[in-house]
């Protein structure tokens, strides 16, 4: 290993914006157990699955409807 490198002719990395943030998020038992499911079918590590699912979710701009039903079905 060099004692000093010179970074004076580097360039930006060019991916840097696509890069993924660590964050700590809180599933479900029965989530995780269904991506974990998923991914020893497909060969594809869980947090990637969670990953790619959230990013079409994104990408296709879904919305939850959030509200109680009444007895009859109807939002109230």
């Amino acid at each position: 290993m060099k004692p000093n490198y010179d970074f004076s002719s580097a360039r930006r990395n060019p991916y840097a914006r696509r890069l993924k943030r660590q964050i700590t998020i809180r599933l479900d038992a029965d989530t995780v157990a269904y991506f974990v499911g998923l991914s020893k079918k497909t060969g594809i590590r869980y947090q990637t699955l969670i990953n790619l699912y959230l990013r079409e979710c994104a990408a296709a701009k879904k919305t939850l409807r959030l509200g109680w039903e009444s007895e009859k079905g109807h939002a109230s």
